[in-house]
């Protein structure tokens, strides 16, 4: 998902394991409760929600100090969609690889301390928050960017025909809003970023994810090598999953998003057999892990308004999620940039507005990646 041209970038990272699978340190196997799944990554929340509620003094106050948060509201103004008054809610996730401070040393990349959106989805939660729809954008679609005002007043003149990611990289979260409102016509009504450094210790510190890959992966890039078979991955091994694109399918992003979707099932549903009341300590460094590694809007930008996002989304879990990739095919001017499927997006974004299912019939023919199936859940 770069704007440059320079070839996907990769994460050192060990090679998997194989043989029988084995069960994360601090793990116990209980009776899986599906109403516990928390949705994409606002499951990390969970440790503040337990922090929060207890009233943990100087513990809570350091968590609230820990949260990052952009004022989206202030920045795009009035000239924006509606919001939809139907009980529903839509969420703006992306996945960022600054390349400044402790996400450097993960390889890859612009060296400038530069910024660039590896991940984004649009994340749909139907009335009564006990389903959700996920929509994957790709990085390399081109798009119209509109004009934008940055969270720091700064003006960006409108381009055409650019990278999608090409948005964040320029006037950072309050562009790439900007950017996913005009392409759907839907009001993002949250903001949600994660940075890849976070990423790669809240994965370690939950003991890791277990997987099974039906093919082997193996992506000098992203020094990836997963032989086929069950892996319990760690941080590394799973940032290097959520980024490799030349190990998968056709080799492209839409491959790599597939990979991603995937994943995060795995996660989900793992999430849910993790007692994380049983050991304080454990819980407040998963707490203090996921409020370094997050970005919000405003309006979720202290413990106590995550603690109220996350306990609505507690009704979610990986088989009540529904995950597409934005309707797109391949540019006939270059292969590796991808365009919108406007008739079949449509289908997409009047789903979500009217807090419906997203129609088999929008995604059928467009392109792929080729990668499904390749990760499951162990």
């Amino acid at each position: 998902m770069s704007a440059e041209s320079t070839p996907e970038s990769g994460i050192p990272g060990s090679t998997g394991t194989r043989g029988p699978r084995r069960r994360a340190k601090g793990r116990r196997r209980k009776p899986r409760d599906q109403r516990k799944g928390l949705l994409i990554m606002a499951w990390t929340a969970a440790g503040i929600v337990v922090l929060g509620g207890t009233g943990a003094g100087y513990l809570y106050f350091k968590l609230n100090g820990n949260i990052k948060s952009v004022d989206i509201d202030q920045a795009l103004g009035t000239d924006r969609p509606e919001k939809v008054d139907n009980g529903s809610e839509n969420i703006l996730v992306l996945g960022s690889d600054t390349r400044a401070g402790s996400n450097k040393k993960l390889g890859g990349g612009a060296d400038d301390g530069s910024a660039r959106s590896d991940t984004a989805m649009i994340v749909h939660v139907y009335e009564g928050h006990k389903k959700a729809s996920v929509v994957s954008i790709p990085r390399d679609t081109l798009v119209d960017r509109p004009k934008c005002t940055d969270t720091n007043g700064d003006t960006h003149d409108a381009a055409s025909g650019v990278m999608f990611n090409e948005a964040y990289s320029t006037g950072g979260a309050a562009c790439t809003v900007k950017t996913v409102e005009s392409l759907t016509g839907i009001r993002m009504d949250h903001y949600l970023e994660v940075d890849f450094s976070g990423f790669q210790k809240l994965i370690d510190e939950l003991g890791g994810v277990e997987v099974t890959t039906t093919k082997d992966i193996n992506d000098p890039d992203s020094h990836l090598d997963l032989k086929a078979g069950p892996h319990q991955l760690t941080g590394k091994q799973a940032l290097g999953l959520v980024r490799t694109r030349h190990g998968v399918g056709d080799g492209s992003d839409l491959g790599r998003i597939q990979l991603q979707q995937a994943f995060i099932k795995a996660l989900i549903n793992q999430v849910k057999d993790i007692d994380l009341f049983g050991n304080p300590k454990r819980l407040y460094d998963l707490a203090n892990t996921a409020t370094n590694a997050v970005t919000t809007d405003s309006d979720l930008g202290t413990v106590n308004s995550l603690m109220s996002f996350a306990n609505g989304l507690k009704g979610i879990s990986a088989k009540n999620m529904t995950m597409v990739t934005m309707p797109v095919q391949y540019d006939p001017a270059d292969p590796n940039r991808v365009i919108i499927a406007e008739a079949k997006a449509k289908q997409v974004w009047t789903a979500l507005k009217n807090d419906k299912p997203i129609p088999k019939s929008a995604t059928k023919g467009t392109a792929t990646g080729d990668a499904k199936g390749v990760v499951t859940a162990s």
